[in-house]
């Protein structure tokens, strides 16, 4: 297993850096450009919500960690702001606490149809984590593992 874990500010401009990151990390494993297009989708979203929805009033912090182990890749994003209210509403498509905003209540219906998996849950007191996997190709995946146990 390969993991990674970043921490950044909850400001809108560290939304590209999350997507950056998160494609470095899994060039390891050769994705295909609709792969490394999903993630990275995903990852905007999840770092979007905890921007726009975990910290209204002030800045916090956001942590993104990614794991590989074997085609499977899991990325959990999580901050400790307010925290989701009712998680089973605000996952629901169109839901959206921000009625007077351009905001389309589909950042959660996003992340799961590019990703493999998503759960949404508590993190700790306050605040939210939302944990995504994405199964890759096989014979991208062959060539990496093969690589790997060359070298370790």
């Amino acid at each position: 297993m390969n993991y990674m874990e970043v921490k950044f500010k909850s400001e809108s401009v560290n939304e590209s850096f999350a997507r950056v990151c998160i494609a470095s990390f899994c060039l390891q494993l050769h994705p295909s450009v609709d792969e490394i297009n999903d993630i990275k989708t995903a990852v905007s979203e999840a770092v979007t919500n905890a921007v726009v929805h975990a910290y209204p009033k002030n800045c916090g912090e956001i942590t993104m960690r990614a794991e590989i182990e074997g085609n499977m890749l899991t990325v959990s994003i999580s901050d400790n702001g307010v925290g989701i209210k009712d998680i089973q509403k605000a996952i629901q498509p169109f839901y959206t606490t921000c009625k007077s905003d351009e905001r389309s209540g589909m950042g959660f219906t996003i992340m799961e149809s590019f990703m493999d998996s998503m759960d949404v849950e508590k993190n700790g007191e306050s605040g939210t984590k939302v944990t995504m996997t994405k199964a890759f190709s096989s014979n991208n995946v062959e060539q990496v593992l093969s690589h790997t146990h060359q070298i370790c």
